[in-house]
């Protein structure tokens, strides 16, 4: 443990960074200590990942200084950060499962002798730097591939290690961990403490958090909000601070209280290798968002019930009739739409028109002669009715704005006439007046009888479209809120601060 005399390992000062003229981060401090674990948390889009990259060498700041061990230091690309002493550990590791322990922590480093790999030194060497962590039952000549997951973390923190790392930045580290894994790698974080390595450890549990942390840093809107001793913290007020806004947006009237049909999307114990077992309800004319944290299961709910990654498990019903949908034909022939929140990589062909793009989901699913029919009809109409703002619909959708794009989509799958609308972010990366309509168009889809299934990121969009919220942690629906629910309550069950018990109804 530190003193308060000694200087950081890692010292971060006024760093700033933007992309295309959005700024992501704005005058951050953070210092990091020798044996210390210092916890980064903030929302989805607090700027962690950013300021994590910059330390890493992946992005370069706009703005600030970075020191190690009181020295300024330019990290201008992720090699020149190992060779600093800085590694990081990602969510998805970074491994040649066909490679042993040994080869995959020399990697691009393997010591020679007379010209050739020096497998006896490489696996001596592994040996030590496991045998150093505790970690001696792992054998260097090991296939990585066939390793346990809590295994394979720690093949990846010995790469570190094995570059002198004197920092070590872990990004959610136990997103992928079994509960039992959990234990081991708190053992581990500890072990690397009493080694004097200064940990930087992001993750949006807080448990983890206060069980691990010596310090607390929060990020919000890209800004460094507090930093504090985490024995001087409490659940609430690190909700506090990572929320702390009011709803800064007008959002379309909700359906007056009690006026939704009948359940139109029900999931009884459906599960999958992502999704624990779910029971949902969902209504034709309401609009029930979806909440949670990055990884905690809501794009996998989304598209599970559009057959990509398909239930293994339960029953899902659709106005009370049961079905098992394999696949997006077989959603798209059931009335099942589904907005993916990629909205580039998988919801449209970019090389492809305006119109070509409004039709897929028709040409997928009907006779090619209804495709042509409806070429010039029912489609160009949807275009319009939803005002694309295009040169024509021959134009390539790549040349249009995101908001334009995604206005696309939509009158694609209102051609459908769908009776389950599934909308992942939905406004992600459109500015504030295609937000609007497209805010607009949702709300009147579900006046107009259809279920809307909403996910966002962005609390003042779910609390302010939502008439119920459904609140997912670790692939689980972790508890349910009433429309108008304060950010507080969101995050409190997103995090594990509260339980669906301790929140208000």
């Amino acid at each position: 443990m530190r003193s308060d005399g000694d200087s950081p390992l890692l010292r971060m000062r006024g760093v700033g960074k933007a992309f295309f003229g959005v700024r992501v981060l704005d005058d951050v401090d953070l210092d990091l200590h020798a044996g210390q674990v210092h916890a980064l948390v903030g929302e989805n889009g607090a700027g962690k990942s950013t300021l994590m990259k910059i330390a890493s060498g992946v992005y370069q700041p706009d703005a600030g200084t970075i020191e190690l061990s009181g020295r300024p230091t330019a990290l201008p690309d992720p090699r020149a950060a190992q060779a600093a002493g800085i590694g990081i550990i990602h969510q998805e590791f970074n491994l040649l499962p066909e490679r042993t322990v040994a080869e995959n922590v020399f990697l691009g480093r393997e010591p020679l002798r007379r010209g050739l790999v020096d497998r006896r030194a490489m696996q001596a060497r592994t040996a030590e730097l496991l045998a150093g962590i505790g970690e001696a039952a792992i054998a260097p000549q090991a296939k990585v591939g066939r390793l346990s997951v809590a295994q394979q973390q720690v093949v990846e923190i010995v790469k570190a290690l094995a570059l002198d790392a004197r920092v070590l930045i872990m990004d959610e580290p136990t997103a992928s961990l079994a509960e039992h894994e959990v234990e081991l790698l708190y053992a581990l974080v500890r072990r690397l403490q009493q080694r004097g390595i200064g940990i930087l450890y992001v993750s949006h549990r807080l448990t983890e958090v206060f069980d691990l942390s010596d310090r607390i840093t929060v990020l919000k809107d890209g800004r460094r909000v507090t930093t504090l001793d985490t024995a001087e913290a409490t659940a609430d007020t690190l909700v506090r601070h990572m929320v702390g806004r009011e709803l800064s947006h007008y959002f379309p009237e909700r359906a007056a209280p009690g006026s939704a049909g009948a359940a139109r999307l029900r999931l009884s114990a459906a599960g999958n290798g992502r999704l624990r077992p779910v029971d949902l309800e969902l209504r034709s004319g309401e609009v029930l968002g979806v909440g949670g944290l990055q990884g905690s299961g809501r794009s996998a709910l989304a598209r599970a019930v559009f057959g990509i990654d398909g239930f293994r498990t339960g029953q899902m019903l659709l106005d009370g009739v049961p079905v098992r949908v394999r696949s997006p034909r077989q959603a798209v022939r059931a009335g099942i739409a589904y907005v993916t929140e990629d909205r580039k990589g998988e919801g449209l062909a970019l090389s492809q028109s305006v119109l070509d793009n409004a039709l897929l989901a028709q040409r997928a699913v009907r006779p090619r002669w209804f495709a042509r029919a409806a070429r010039t009809t029912t489609v160009r109409e949807l275009l319009d009715a939803v005002e694309v703002h295009a040169a024509g619909a021959d134009q390539e959708i790549r040349y249009l704005s995101g908001g334009n794009q995604q206005k696309v989509i939509l009158a694609r799958w209102l051609a459908m006439t769908p009776r389950v609308l599934l909308f992942d972010e939905p406004t992600r990366g459109i500015d504030v007046g295609a937000k609007a309509a497209i805010h607009d168009l949702i709300r009147r889809l579900a006046a107009d009888g259809a279920a809307v299934l909403m996910i966002s990121s962005e609390l003042p969009e779910l609390i302010g479209m939502s008439d119920r919220i459904v609140v997912m942690r670790d692939g689980a629906v972790a508890g349910e809120l009433p429309a108008g629910a304060s950010e507080e309550a969101v995050m409190g069950l997103a995090t594990g601060a509260a339980t669906s018990t301790e929140v208000p109804a």
